[in-house]
């Protein structure tokens, strides 16, 4: 597989009840998921056959289920979450996602707040360089 090959999802959005603030965690509030999952596009791409890939479509009902049931106080927990799941489905796969709160509660900020993570890499290791800075 050539670096930088794999299936991208991009503003996958998700309604999920984390947060610090009792009321985000009742009432829950948008997310919006971007992921990039490092698997070799080669076989599908010869056979056009779904098993020789990664099925996003059910992976990304996975994500929507988890998010309706999800109740935790950080968005680092409930990235971490994201990444057990997709390695419980499959397997050590390298990921690279973006977990954004849409509108996070803080006086006068209209922008989000995001985590990235990495898994099932080098970088995500500790082993080799990653991301510049």
């Amino acid at each position: 597989m050539t670096p930088g090959e794999g299936i991208v999802v991009r503003g996958l959005r998700l309604w999920a009840h984390v947060g610090v603030l009792p009321f985000e965690r009742e009432w829950g509030q948008w997310f919006e998921l971007d992921l990039e999952l490092g698997v070799d596009p080669a076989a599908a791409g010869r056979s056009d056959q779904l098993a020789d890939t990664l099925d996003y479509g059910a992976l990304i009902q996975a994500l929507q289920r988890q998010a309706r049931q999800i109740r935790c106080h950080t968005i680092e927990r409930y990235g971490q979450c994201i990444l057990e799941l997709i390695a419980e489905r499959h397997g050590p796969v390298p990921v690279q996602l973006e977990l954004r709160k849409c509108a996070a509660p803080v006086p006068g900020f209209t922008g989000s707040v995001a985590i990235r993570r990495a898994s099932g890499s080098r970088a995500a290791r500790g082993d080799g360089p990653g991301p510049s800075s």
